[in-house]
């Protein structure tokens, strides 16, 4: 697999007289959002303690989310944690699909492929039934 780089997405109208140009950051806030509105979701997790990521100033919902263009088609990975009593399958594929759905209604892309990793269950956050 190939390193992902930040960099930005660049789209050209078919009259070629203008372009888009999406950032990483604005993917990944996008679909970072999106998972974390999915019932279930306690929080997205990431290689950097999110103490260290807002000293940095980034904002906490790229946390746990990696954008990888490969030529004309866009991948995303998100990292998770489960709450406590729900179906991890369940909650991965409507993660999937509220990010797909996140980023076709904002910026036109549908993503060729949403990864889903589950790195942990959060046993402090109780189901509300």
């Amino acid at each position: 697999m190939e390193e992902s780089k930040k960099a930005t997405l660049t789209l050209t109208n078919e009259d070629g007289d203008g372009f888009i140009r999406i950032s990483d950051d604005v993917v990944s806030n996008i679909a970072g959002l999106a998972a974390t509105e999915v019932d279930g979701v306690s929080r997205l997790t990431g290689n950097v303690p999110g103490d260290r990521m807002a000293k940095r100033g980034k904002k906490g919902m790229s946390k746990g989310i990696n954008v990888i263009y490969e030529e004309n088609r866009i991948r995303i990975d998100v990292s998770i944690v489960v709450k406590v009593g729900f179906n991890i399958v369940d909650v991965s594929g409507a993660v999937q699909e509220k990010v797909k759905q996140a980023l076709q209604t904002m910026t036109g892309l549908t993503p060729a492929v949403v990864n889903v990793r589950v790195s942990g269950v959060d046993f402090m956050e109780k189901v509300e039934q």
